[in-house]
């Protein structure tokens, strides 16, 4: 059970990413949950494990992380397509 929650709360970590990037409408559900779960990780790393937390996952510095993530991946594939 608690992996399915880690999955959920990726996945709603990575749909705040997306909405605050503006690149949410472009992302399907596995890679707001990609971008959730790697971008958690990528934000306590870089900022530590502060704030509240949900299924072990810092929100604050998660959200962060996957905003960054998101912003990063999407200017990557934006110039690959060019």
């Amino acid at each position: 059970m608690g992996f399915i929650w880690s999955l959920i709360v990726g996945a709603i970590i990575g749909c705040i990413a997306g909405a605050i990037a503006g690149k949410g409408s472009s992302m399907g559900w596995i890679a707001n949950i990609v971008a959730g779960l790697v971008g958690s990780a990528l934000g306590q790393w870089l900022l530590g494990s502060w704030g509240p937390k949900l299924a072990g996952m810092a929100l604050i510095p998660s959200i962060v992380g996957a905003v960054i993530l998101v912003l990063i991946v999407s200017f990557v594939l934006g110039r690959s397509k060019s």
